[in-house]
């Protein structure tokens, strides 16, 4: 009897581990933000020999990898299942830097901690990222602030916000993600030839 017993509590068991394996529902989804524009034409010639990016202090809501939401101005929550694999504040200047670098801006493009000697640098900061559902499905939101500076003489060269909307198909936190990437390409879209326009003025000035 104790035998019979043994034997099919172990079978129990082994039923509960395996059924549904490969199929659960995940607690948590993490999403990595990413630039989702094309692939960009290089430059003939670099405008300068090197660039630096640096991250400026951001918005609380780029300082966590929570993925933001509002459902009225100025009020926002955090979907509770979904999450960045990397905080905003520094995720966005890395997609940047990786944008200018295969743009040819300079002939060596870097992050601050870099290894890097640089004239010039670039502070980026987020000053927002989220889910805008205040008309569902809603937009996704970015709106990033970049300021170029001569390190030389320790001027700051140019300074300009710049700011992207993307509608998402369904309010939820995976088209969130999605139209966040897409808003933060366009946004390169628009810093790119800032950037370029101000780095090649700078540079024929420059002493």
């Amino acid at each position: 009897m104790r035998s019979s017993l043994l034997a099919l509590m172990a079978l129990a068991l082994a039923g509960c581990v395996s059924v549904g394996i490969g199929s659960d529902t995940p607690l948590q989804v993490q999403y990595r933000l990413h630039d989702a524009g094309a692939t960009v034409s290089r430059l003939a010639e670099p405008l300068v020999p090197a660039l630096v990016i640096q991250a400026m202090p951001a918005d609380a809501l780029a300082e966590t990898v929570s993925i933001a939401y509002s459902r009225r101005a100025n009020e926002y929550a955090y979907y509770q299942l979904a999450v960045w694999t990397e905080r905003p504040v520094r995720q966005v200047p890395r997609l940047l830097q990786q944008r200018l670098q295969a743009r040819g801006v300079a002939r060596a493009v870097g992050v601050a901690g870099d290894p890097l000697r640089a004239d010039w640098l670039l502070h980026v900061g987020v000053d927002t990222l989220h889910h805008d559902i205040s008309v569902p499905p809603g937009l996704a939101r970015v709106r990033v602030t970049a300021e170029l500076f001569d390190r030389r003489s320790r001027v700051r060269v140019a300074r300009r916000q710049f700011e992207a909307s993307t509608p998402t198909p369904t309010a939820d936190s995976a088209a969130a993600a999605t139209a966040m990437a897409q808003a933060v390409a366009q946004t390169f879209d628009a810093v790119v030839p800032w950037l370029e326009t101000e780095l090649a003025s700078a540079a024929r000035t420059a002493p």
